[in-house]
Order: C-alpha cells, then structure tokens, then sequence
C-alpha cells in the first residue's frame, strides 16, 4: 500500500471543502468555525488517542491515531500548509540527534 500518495490525496480533498457547505461537510463545519474548533477538536482526538494508548489495544490505538493524524491535517489546511512540509521538516531531522535537535530550536 503507497502512504505518502493517501496524505496528498486527503490534503487535496481537505482543500476542497474549504468552500463547501459547512452544513453538508464536516471538514467545511470546521473550516467555518475557525482555529479554535480546529484546535478544540485535536486536543480531544489527542486525549483519545492517549487513553487507547493506556488501554493498550492496538485497532483502537490505529484508529485514534488516525482521527489525530486526520485533525492535525485539518490545522494543516487551515494555515495552508501541505503533508510536504512535514515531510520534508521531518527529512531535515533524520539522522540528526533529538538533543541536538531540540536545542537548535530553543532560539524560536
């Protein structure tokens, strides 16, 4: 199964219910609402996500995890970003120690 290809696709379809109908469109629902639902909502599928963790059961912890992943592309969209660009900050980091990382962010 190719991965990546799915990411770009959700971004695309992500991208167009930004004009459709909130009442018709969930992703439009969220849209029109603003940052803050946005927000709201991926705090929520984070919590969840952590409380599957904790029960341990793995389909449950796939699912919530891709409620996550889904709502992160939502914030994504939001501010026009794309998967790329995580993709590529992500590439940026491989090899790259975690302590060294993290410390040439503190500067931010």
């Amino acid at each position: 199964m190719e991965r990546q290809p799915i990411l770009e696709r959700l971004a695309d379809t992500l991208e167009s219910r930004r004009q459709a109908d909130p009442g018709s469109s969930y992703v439009a629902s969220l849209f029109h609402k603003g940052e803050d639902a946005i927000l709201k909502k991926l705090a929520e599928e984070s919590a969840e996500t952590l409380m599957a963790s904790k029960d341990g059961d793995k389909l449950h912890i796939v699912k919530e995890m891709a409620d996550l992943w889904f709502h992160g592309m939502v914030l994504l969209a939001f501010h026009g970003l794309r998967p790329g660009d995580v993709l590529d900050e992500l590439a940026r980091r491989e090899g790259v120690s975690g302590h060294e990382e993290k410390r040439s962010r503190a500067g931010e």
